[in-house]
């Protein structure tokens, strides 16, 4: 493993809670050099955690699931091939291919299958969870299927810590993820990097939104550096390469990324997360954690049936509406108007500012003007951004276009020595509606 290079000499008010996070060894998967690796810097990366058998069911599950949206998508005309004969690792590149942002599609679709959620509360898994967290644990709301498909900027996640998509009442908790590749990850098809101790300072950097052509927020290099005094080079990154039935396990304050995957496969993986029953988890009230352990019972079966059928995805992209953010009861009946739509948005948008607009931020006003506000304050933490997106639509001949001018300013305040106040220039952007110009030139003229 990479040598941690983390200033010690620095001191942060959030380091004692963060330190406060590690208890007493107990037995079980991880060593006690594995465990203690775990809060010294960040993560660990388990050896042969899974067996196949525990995997193979999640592989199936997934080519169900990438067989159902291949049909959805040949019988709406959007494909001509279904690709039936191509492989597990090959068959959704091809799908792509023909209706880009397939990938996208299978990726936001929030229901979780059963087969992963035995994996996700499995013995295996739990037992290291237990380690880190006590012997109550529960799975956090945001889980995810990664869809890496080759050569994708879509699929490729900047630098970011995970703290940045939740609200910050849960930034001072910990939150285990378990990163599940489904296959052996490495360099060439896009393993993760990570910054080892990034996570000791307790800080959260600021980040902006949105990434190139993407939904997700990113932090730069020299703001990394600065914020968690940690010099970001290639000797102090590390470069996570995870065989299949191996398991990265992270926390939510670590500074991570994926690599582009320039391989002919698509690297599955999955993202799994738990945390300590009785703290918030962050996201934004929107769907509760799932009682997975309790110390009490050690027969105690999560109640999948009503959990796993709220599409988290579909929340989340709603309540970025200002106008329907107090209608959180019948958002969990709401249904996406278009079942192809490959835009993600969601509350996280209004936490930073927006310095790059594109089709994803345009959801932010779909056809209206919009004057989007993060405003999220705890004991450690306060910010304050404001996001103003204006649509504008030209029409020539019989098709329009629809262009996003916006505008984005953020400031706030985060306990500290040294950087008490941070303020953020206000950034302007231009973006073409690519999906709207799509829509135009599907309607008849």
């Amino acid at each position: 493993m990479s040598e941690t290079h983390i200033d010690r000499s620095y001191y942060s008010p959030l380091s004692n809670e963060i330190a406060s996070w590690q208890r007493d060894y107990t037995p079980g998967p991880l060593t006690q050099n594995e465990f203690y690796q775990f809060f010294e810097d960040g993560f660990v990366i388990k050896h042969n955690l899974l067996q196949r058998d525990q995997l193979e069911p999640v592989i199936q599950s997934i080519e169900r699931v990438v067989d159902e949206l291949a049909q959805e998508l040949y019988q709406a005309g959007k494909i001509q091939d279904l690709h039936e004969n191509d492989g597990f690792y090959q068959r959704l590149t091809a799908i792509d291919s023909q209706f880009p942002g397939a990938a996208v599609i299978l990726h936001k679709r929030g229901v979780l299958p059963p087969e992963i959620a035995s994996l996700w509360s499995s013995k295996t898994l739990l037992s290291v969870a237990k380690q880190l967290l006590g012997p109550d644990v529960a799975g956090h709301p945001v889980w995810n299927l990664r869809t890496k498909v080759p050569n994708q900027e879509q699929v490729t996640v900047p630098w970011h810590q995970d703290t940045a998509y939740l609200n910050k009442e849960c930034w001072n908790v910990l939150q285990v993820t378990a990163w599940i590749p489904l296959l052996d990850a490495n360099k060439e098809n896009g393993c993760m990097q990570l910054l080892p101790g990034g996570h000791r300072s307790g800080r959260t950097c600021k980040h902006n939104c949105c990434a190139g052509n993407t939904w997700y927020v990113e932090v730069p290099v020299e703001e990394m550096a600065a914020t968690l005094k940690t010099p970001v080079t290639e000797k102090t990154v590390f470069t996570c390469e995870v065989p299949f039935g191996s398991v990265l396990f992270l926390n939510n304050l670590i500074p991570h990324k994926s690599m582009e995957n320039y391989s002919g496969n698509i690297r599955w993986s999955l993202d799994l997360r738990w945390q300590k029953p009785n703290e918030p988890n962050g996201f934004y009230g929107l769907k509760d954690n799932i009682l997975m352990a309790k110390g009490d019972d050690e027969n105690f079966k999560p109640d999948w049936e009503e959990w796993s059928k709220i599409n988290r995805t579909k929340l989340q992209e709603a309540v970025v509406q200002e106008s329907i953010k107090n209608e959180i009861p019948e958002l969990k009946e709401r249904q996406n108007d278009d079942p192809f739509d490959t835009t993600i948005s969601g509350p996280w948008m209004h936490n930073w500012p927006i310095v790059h607009h594109n089709k994803h931020t345009a959801n932010l006003t779909k056809n209206t003007t919009n004057l989007g506000t993060g405003f999220n304050v705890n004991q450690h933490y306060f910010s304050f951004t404001i996001n103003a997106c204006f649509p504008i639509c030209i029409r020539y001949g019989c098709l329009s276009q629809q262009i996003i001018f916006g505008a984005s300013f953020s400031m706030g305040y985060q306990e500290d020595l040294d950087n008490l106040l941070f303020t953020s220039p206000v950034a302007f952007g231009l973006s073409i509606n690519e999906d709207f110009q799509q829509q135009e030139k599907d309607k008849q003229c």
